[in-house]
């Protein structure tokens, strides 16, 4: 089971991001974690969900103009 399991360098290196980043992440709870003693693991499905979340989808000039309507 903790061969599954990434470190934050390898968070990192997935997101192509800095090690404190992650750190980040887990401090303001944005990226769910497991602990294995006093280590951060994470589990390479946590990680695909974060990236899934964080997706921005690109939206036309219409579509955006409609939303500006919705918002204002």
């Amino acid at each position: 089971m903790t061969d599954d399991l990434l470190t934050p360098a390898e968070v990192a290196a997935r997101l192509r991001a800095t090690p404190r980043f992650v750190r980040r992440l887990v401090a303001e709870r944005r990226i769910a974690y497991v602990k294995v003693g006093r280590f951060v693991r994470f589990e390479p499905a946590a990680v695909a969900a974060y990236i899934e979340a964080n997706r921005v989808v690109p939206m036309t000039r219409a579509q955006l103009r409609r939303h500006f309507a919705e918002v204002a």
